[in-house]
C-alpha cells in the first residue's frame, strides 16, 4: 500500500487536481459545461473530484456508501457544504428515491474509478437513466481489468505484491492463494476478489452502453493514467491510436479510459 492510500488529505488533493486538470477539460471537448449544471458523483469518497465542479459554479451532490468517507468529505468541503454548493447522501444508489432524497435530476453524472467495483453493471447503467435530465451526460473513468494493476493490487500491504503487475489475471484460486501466502489481511483479500469478479474491459463496457441504448459521445484512452502525474510523478500520455484500435490487446496496455455517454 502506498502512503497516499493512507493519507486521505493528499489523496483528496490528487483527485481534485485530476478532476480540474484532466476530467473537466475532457468534458469540455465533448459539450459545454455550464455553471448552472447540476452534477452528481456516485461513489464520491472524499469528494476531491466534486471540488473542481463546485469551483466551476455547479451545484453538486455526492452519493457514497461509507459514512467515514463522507465525514472526511464534509470536513474537506466544509465551506461548500455551508454554502449549499454540495451535499452528501449516504445510501445505496438503488435505495434512493430521486424525488424525496434529491428533488431533481442531473445534467452530469460522474463515475470515476467506480464502475469496476459494481456488480450487475447492465442493471446499474439502466438505473442511471432515471437520474439524468433531458440531454444529460455521464462521465466514466476506469482502469480496464486486464491492465497491469487492474486488480487494484496496489492496495496490498506487501510491498512486493503492491508493485507486481498482472498477477490479478491468474485464476481465482491461484490469485487467492498468492494473496494468502503473502499474508494479506482477509478484508483485503475479500475486496480484491470482489474486484476480480466485477472488473470490466473496454469491450464489455462498450457492449453494455450499446445494449442499454446509450449514445457514446466521446472517449479517450491513456497509456499513462492522468492521476499517475500526482501519484508517481509520471507524465500523462495518451494511448497510441493503433493500440487503442485493437480489441482485447488495448486492455493490457491502457491504464485508464475516459468516456462520455448520453441517453
Amino acid at each position: 500500500m502506498f502512503d497516499f492510500h493512507k493519507d486521505k488529505n493528499t489523496y483528496f488533493i490528487y483527485q481534485y487536481r485530476t478532476s480540474k486538470e484532466y476530467i473537466i477539460p475532457f468534458l469540455q471537448e465533448a459539450f459545454e459545461l455550464k455553471p448552472e449544471f447540476k452534477v452528481l458523483e456516485i461513489g464520491c469518497a472524499e469528494a476531491g473530484v466534486l471540488k473542481a465542479f463546485t469551483e466551476s459554479g455547479n451545484e453538486c451532490v455526492g452519493i457514497e456508501l461509507s459514512p467515514s468517507r463522507v465525514a472526511l468529505a464534509s470536513k474537506f468541503m466544509a465551506a461548500e457544504v455551508a454554502e449549499k454548493r454540495v451535499r452528501f447522501i449516504i445510501k445505496d444508489i438503488y435505495d434512493i428515491n430521486i424525488e424525496e432524497d434529491i428533488g431533481y435530476t442531473f445534467d452530469l453524472i460522474i463515475l470515476k474509478d467506480v464502475i469496476e467495483h459494481i456488480p450487475n453493471q447492465e442493471l446499474f447503467l439502466n438505473r442511471l437513466k432515471s437520474f439524468l435530465s433531458p440531454g444529460g451526460k455521464i462521465f466514466f473513468g476506469f482502469p480496464p481489468w486486464q491492465m497491469p494493476f487492474g486488480g487494484h493490487q496496489q492496495v496490498c500491504r506487501n510491498k512486493f505484491l503492491s508493485a507486481l503487475p498482472y498477477f490479478h489475471l491468474f485464476p481465482k484460486p491461484v490469485y487467492r492463494s498468492i494473496l494468502r501466502f503473502f499474508k494479506e489481511p482477509d478484508a483485503t483479500i475479500k475486496g480484491l476478489i470482489e474486484i476480480k469478479e466485477t472488473g470490466i474491459s473496454i469491450e464489455r463496457f462498450e457492449r453494455i452502453v450499446k445494449k442499454e441504448n446509450y449514445k457514446l459521445v466521446q472517449k479517450k484512452f491513456f497509456l499513462i493514467n492522468p492521476i499517475y502525474t500526482f501519484k508517481f510523478n509520471l507524465k500523462v500520455r495518451k494511448q497510441l491510436s493503433v493500440i487503442g484500435a485493437i480489441p482485447v490487446l488495448r486492455n493490457f496496455l491502457t491504464t485508464c479510459v475516459y468516456y462520455v455517454i448520453s441517453k
